[in-house]
């Protein structure tokens, strides 16, 4: 029968959500972690002491004119006094209100701004990880962490510690006023504290681990809802409705049984408490009748001892309450902590190597060779190296094409190009220079990129282009639009320029993005451009109507192309061969026909493909040769 009502009560926390939970930490820590956060409103944080000092002072206050009402007015039948003790009540009355608001707006102010620097400052350390961490994190949790659990931190450090100042101040006032009235009858009272304090220990310790699982939950719907509609296309696609359904509604069961595990808890509480404190006004009312006939308190001071008992508990039990509310707002905290302290993977070195003095506008002093040194990398975590032992060099005005079948290891060297991840073994070089000792910032400043996936922001036109370089002038925005052949599209949008693209641009089509997307890279004007499957996608004439500006983008530049169709790239400089990680062949379209070895034998396989699928337009998108001079001068280098 125990066993039942106990796991009834107090559960065991099964996690079978797949968020990994956040590992515990003491208060000790919480507070030293972000209390510094407070500083900048320590000041406020004073004068809302003085408001939660006051406060107490001005109840006592008006509790105590009752005693006055009944000893100097009721009992001797007074009247006379009745209106000095009716003005002194109301005169508090207006100042405890006055007092009351400007502490709970001021509270609220304090908490807001505290809660916008604390997202702002979670937000900003998210930025500063590496790619591989949002390679491993699911995107919902990381949203429920910096929205929920950061309101949690303001909950326990600033609202707790008020509350528990507060209540703290309220409990000393009351106690020492009791013991002035009745010393014996306070004795009495301070009978129930230590049942309080043990109560609140024993709900708080379960109710934190029940709340830890609630956040983790929280995480897991989030990244389940996350995942699921931000796939809509692919899960109806594949009539994967119902079974969306049934992993966002198992996520949200075991919330269900979180939360009503929490809920449990901290409903149990307050009647335990109620039983206990009744009993104990009981035995107070009886002690003091006695004190009564001894003439040793009178009636209005028993009726206000009784009405300081009832104000006394009221903040004895927010103490509790609080206790079990600290333990929740700490198992939010934990999440926050175990954020923070992820370190990126890839840092600036102590004293990097400078490319240039500042930010550059336009185009960085970088002549852009790349070099690769028996280049090796693997994923952490996994036991095989994706890339083995690669080793070339890309030079200004020509073009390199990395090339091979689906899991080469081609997208990973593109990775390791923008130093997302470091090699594991061997180095990567920029004009003589290890990538590991450059500014991450300053390298990727001298790269301008074109992905197969368009990435664009939910924002207007211009905002997309301006990415690339957000200082560009109006001027330059449209040069590098003219540039990348999509002025024309643009000014035929609703709002030109200032037309929303959507989430992800999907108001405009494939063709389109992708032009934006030239035109991003246009303006930010870098010696080295990364193209991945720039075409890949796209129809017939939306890839040849991109020919052009890429090859407008190409001219002058390092010029690196990631492709799987040998097709697109037979007019390359030079071009690596990638099977199962390694360059199996290196050398031009020509030299590598002649050997007569794997990629021979692709291209020709990808030839006869192509001749059967395109064969009846005779449309084929071999990669555009870069242009002998520079066009629009001051976008295109």
């Amino acid at each position: 029968m125990w066993s039942r009502i106990r796991t009834l009560f107090f559960p065991p926390v099964v996690a079978d959500g797949f968020i990994e939970a956040a590992p515990a930490g003491g208060f000790g820590r919480i507070f030293r972690r972000f209390w510094p956060d407070v500083r900048p409103f320590r000041g406020w944080l004073s004068l809302s002491l003085v408001f939660v000092l006051v406060s107490p002072l001005l109840q006592a206050a008006q509790i105590w004119m009752y005693k006055l009402l009944v000893d100097d007015v009721l009992t001797p039948l007074n009247f006379s006094a009745f209106w000095w003790v009716a003005g002194v009540y109301a005169a508090l009355t207006l100042v405890g209100g006055a007092v009351t608001f400007c502490d709970q707006y001021l509270a609220a102010w304090i908490g807001e701004n505290f809660l916008q620097r604390m997202r702002s400052r979670v937000f900003a350390h998210l930025q500063s990880l590496s790619v591989s961490f949002f390679d491993r994190r699911p995107l919902g949790d990381l949203l429920s962490r910096l929205t929920g659990d950061v309101a949690a931190i303001e909950s326990l450090v600033l609202a707790g510690v008020a509350q528990s100042v507060s209540a703290l101040v309220t409990i000393g006032l009351f106690l020492g006023i009791m013991f002035y009235l009745n010393w014996i009858l306070a004795l009495v009272t301070l009978i129930a504290v230590p049942f309080f304090w043990s109560m609140a220990r024993f709900f708080g310790r379960r109710i934190k681990v029940a709340a830890r699982e609630v956040r983790q939950r929280t995480g897991s719907i989030n990244a389940v809802a996350e995942e699921s509609l931000g796939n809509a296309v692919l899960v109806q696609a594949y009539g994967r409705e119902q079974a969306e359904e049934a992993r966002f509604t198992a996520q949200a069961k075991g919330s269900v049984r979180a939360a009503l595990a929490a809920t449990r808890l901290a409903a149990l509480f307050p009647p335990l408490t109620d039983v206990f404190q009744v009993v104990t006004v009981m035995t107070i009312i009886g002690a003091g009748v006695w004190q009564m006939t001894l003439g040793r308190i009178t009636l209005g001071g028993l009726l206000v001892f009784l009405v300081y008992i009832a104000q006394l508990y009221g903040p004895v039990r927010t103490l509790g309450q609080l206790s079990n509310t600290v333990f929740t707002a700490a198992a939010g905290a934990e999440r926050i902590i175990e954020l923070l302290d992820q370190e990126p993977d890839v840092r600036a070195p102590a004293d990097p190597v400078r490319l240039y003095r500042s930010v550059p506008s336009p185009g960085p002093r970088v002549s852009g060779v790349i070099g690769l040194e028996h280049v090796s990398f693997r994923y952490p975590d996994t036991s095989h190296d994706v890339l083995q032992d690669i080793g070339f060099t890309a030079r200004p005005g020509r073009i390199t094409a990395i090339v091979g079948a689906s899991g080469a290891g081609k997208t990973t060297l593109l990775k390791l190009l923008l130093r997302f991840y470091d090699p594991t073994a061997g180095r990567i070089t920029l004009d003589g220079h290890d990538l590991r000792r450059l500014d991450p910032v300053q390298l990727r400043s001298t790269i301008a990129i074109v992905l197969q996936e368009t990435l664009l922001l939910d924002g207007t036109v211009e905002e997309n282009i301006l990415a690339g370089r957000p200082g560009a002038t109006h001027a330059d925005l449209v040069a590098a639009a003219r540039a990348a052949d999509a002025d024309e599209f643009i000014e035929g949008l609703p709002e030109g320029y200032r037309t929303r693209v959507g989430q992800r641009g999907r108001l405009l089509s494939g063709g389109q993005r992708q032009r934006l997307a030239i035109a991003r890279a246009m303006i930010r004007n870098a010696p080295v451009l990364l193209l991945d499957e720039p075409t890949t996608g796209l129809d017939a004439a939306a890839g040849a109507r991109i020919l052009t500006p890429l090859r407008r983008l190409m001219t002058g530049r390092t010029t690196i192309v990631i492709s799987h169709n040998l097709l697109t790239v037979t007019d390359a400089d030079q071009i690596l061969y990638i099977d199962q990680g390694r360059v199996t062949e290196i050398g031009t379209h020509r030299e590598l026909l002649a050997n007569n070895d794997r990629y021979a034998h692709l291209y020709q396989l990808h030839q006869r493909t192509e001749e059967r699928t395109e064969g009846r337009t005779g449309h084929r998108r071999p990669l555009p040769a870069p242009e002998p001079q520079r066009v629009s001068e001051g976008i295109v280098s």
